[in-house]
């Protein structure tokens, strides 16, 4: 193809520029066809690219249809059902919601639910008339400001990973919806002080409250913790997209303003440690829970995990009434959580998905008696209504999400949150795309979401017939692998107990 490209693209000059010249018009013609010309010859020298070596010109078209495959995956191929990491019928659903517009769908379902991974909720014969009140949870029931939570809440995403009008709408929609807002492991910015509630999560590297070595400052933490907006304190351990990793700033969004909330240098990509220096074991995890609740005033303090090492949690169990230290809650995060940059075997590989997490946590809990003096909170995936309730069947007592509320701001799912270039202007700093998300329209829209999302958990929990949320557990649901075989397709094992009587 090189040789074919150098030969025949002469004989295309001579030919062109000779009836230019003849005819004396449309030099454009020559002109733009030497420049292309010029440009494969230099694709035939160069040594980064193999493609363009072997095809010059033409190989350009190579990278020009991989850097728009998701659009034209998403637009021209995706069906209802298809699409990651959130189906093209889900984030429907959730844009409907924030639109608060009908939600419905015609026809009957498109999923396969004769399936052994279908998952769906027994209904009762005897329904119950939905409630109208959103349902709330407390926490930090014995401190001395404890914080009557919501069901569903806007789980961890930093100002720096979300543009400065994304949190604005967020800590609004918060505001008026009576729901909190996490703040994620960058601290708190002025963005987030539009009057919503706040859960200030501390990560490893202590941003917003950390001294000139990156260390944690107590003096610091309490200033901004005595915010009336603050409510809880979460303590990052791991995160359910990069365990173990540590949180990743590309350097292309680290602006003046995001470094100076950080305490971090501009410009440069912020790497937060894998692990924290406050600490080093679980007696000393516990310990720092206690001083960031004193230092807070008494306001609720937990940590968010990603289960990994079973054993690692069980002794942190153990020192709980080793020292008579109890966190107020525990965020369990799956490792199907999001995130706005992680390296691919982390997200791929590492961690416990969220179902598992959950059960194990909870029974853990119970089996050290001590899961009456906390709450468990559900982090991971947790976007529609189904999702809420078989995380709260799996033992969780609330639910935070982000990439619904990502949603509810306009995002696309056009997987960028990494490159500074969301076309929505949700995970980006780019300040022509910022311009495009209106922080008025988007308030509503995380408002309606969070609302509508949960009244539909109210009309589920009533189908089932079941009056309030401490009724709904495991045997709420039925999986498709209970009719695995097909005998059991047309008689189930229900049906042995009936004969028997």
């Amino acid at each position: 193809m090189r040789n074919k490209f150098i030969f025949w693209g002469i004989v295309l000059l001579i030919v062109t520029w000779t009836t230019a010249l003849l005819i004396k018009a449309h030099y454009w013609i020559p002109i733009f066809l030497t420049f292309i010309y010029l440009l494969g010859i230099y694709n035939t020298y160069q040594t980064k690219h193999a493609i363009l070596r072997n095809f010059p010109v033409l190989g350009y078209f190579r990278y020009i249809f991989e850097e728009i495959s998701p659009e034209i995956q998403q637009y021209f191929i995706e069906r209802e059902t298809d699409g990651k990491p959130f189906p093209r019928h889900q984030r429907s659903a959730a844009y409907r919601r924030s639109k608060n517009v009908s939600d419905t769908v015609p026809f009957g379902t498109q999923l396969e639910i004769n399936h052994r991974k279908y998952e769906g909720i027994k209904h009762s014969i005897y329904a119950k008339h939905p409630k109208e009140e959103l349902p709330r949870v407390l926490i930090g029931e014995n401190c001395k400001q404890p914080y009557n939570a919501s069901l569903l809440n806007i789980s961890a995403m930093s100002f720096g990973a979300l543009s400065d009008r994304a949190q604005m709408a967020l800590n609004r929609g918060a505001k008026k919806g009576n729901f909190y807002h996490n703040t994620g492991e960058g601290g708190i910015s002025p963005h987030h002080l539009e009057g919503g509630d706040l859960c200030w999560q501390i990560g490893t590297g202590y941003f917003g409250c950390r001294n000139e070595e990156g260390n944690f400052d107590a003096e610091l933490f309490k200033k901004y913790a005595n915010l009336e907006n603050v409510k809880m304190i979460e303590i990052k351990l791991s995160q359910g997209a990069k365990p173990g990793h540590g949180g990743v700033l590309p350097a292309v969004k680290n602006t003046p303003e995001i470094a100076a909330i950080r305490h971090v240098p501009p410009g440069v990509t912020i790497l937060s440690p894998p692990s924290h220096s406050a600490f080093s074991d679980a007696a000393g995890l516990l310990r720092f829970v206690d001083q960031l609740r004193e230092l807070s005033g008494g306001k609720p303090t937990g940590f968010k995990l990603c289960i990994g090492d079973t054993k690692e949690f069980e002794d942190i169990c153990e020192q709980m009434n080793i020292l008579n230290i109890y966190p107020d809650f525990i965020t369990v995060d799956g490792a199907e959580g999001g995130t706005g940059a992680a390296p691919p075997e982390f997200s791929d590989g590492v961690g416990m998905p969220l179902e598992p997490a959950l059960i194990f946590v909870n029974k853990t809990l119970m089996n050290y008696e001590v899961r009456d003096k906390l709450r468990i909170i559900a982090s991971g995936k947790v976007l529609t209504s189904l999702d809420i309730l078989r995380a709260v069947a799996m033992g969780a007592d609330l639910c935070n999400n982000a990439r619904g509320f990502m949603f509810s701001l306009g995002c696309i799912q056009a997987l960028r949150c990494n490159t500074n270039t969301c076309p929505t202007g949700v995970a980006t700093q780019d300040k022509m795309l910022i311009k495009g998300l209106d922080t008025n329209d988007k308030t509503e829209r995380v408002y309606q979401f969070h609302k509508n999302t949960l009244h539909t958990c109210n009309e589920l929990i009533a189908a089932a017939g079941r009056e309030t949320y401490d009724q709904v557990d495991a045997s709420m649901f039925m999986r498709g692998d209970e009719f695995e075989h097909l005998s059991d397709t047309y008689f189930p094992d229900i049906l042995e107990n009936v004969r028997r009587k």
